[in-house]
């Protein structure tokens, strides 16, 4: 089950678009379990990126793994993923895209760490940033990518 919690006002995404993202990044990576989505401001993810990661500035979307079993259902639960959306807003109008886009992008991205995928090495790198790609493509999102600063 996907999960999505919203923490701002309003939600300007389709929560379809949404749950479409993180379902095929599962499939694509023949996974399965539970996630939660948050939807929130830069403020929560400054704070959450400080205080878990030790970087004093927002940034677009943290993963936390939980490798857990849901009690009740016996379904894993895989995790949340967090996202800020005035930073996804900024970065669609920066890469010419809809905010749609973005957040997907963002899901997407979200849900290949809470599988164990990372950026970090250039092989790790490309090894993410292709099965990021395959499953834009899934969803009608070629093109799309996460544009590192």
């Amino acid at each position: 089950m996907i999960n999505i919690e919203v923490r701002l006002d309003s939600l300007p995404v389709a929560p379809e678009l949404i749950e479409r993202a993180a379902s095929n990044a599962l499939a694509h990576q023949s996974a399965s379990g539970d996630i939660t989505i948050v939807l929130t401001d830069d403020a929560q993810l400054h704070q959450l990126n400080r205080d878990y990661l030790g970087v004093d500035a927002p940034t677009d979307v943290l993963s936390f793994p939980a490798s857990e079993t849901d009690p009740e259902t016996g379904a894993p639960y895989l995790g949340d993923i967090l996202i800020s959306l005035p930073r996804a807003a900024e970065q669609a109008r920066a890469a010419h895209h809809p905010l749609e886009s973005e957040v997907q992008l963002l899901v997407v991205h979200g849900t290949l760490h809470l599988l164990g995928h990372d950026h970090a090495e250039p092989d790790d790198k490309s090894k993410m940033w292709k099965a990021q790609s395959e499953i834009l493509t899934s969803i009608g999102l070629s093109g799309i990518e996460i544009r590192e600063s």
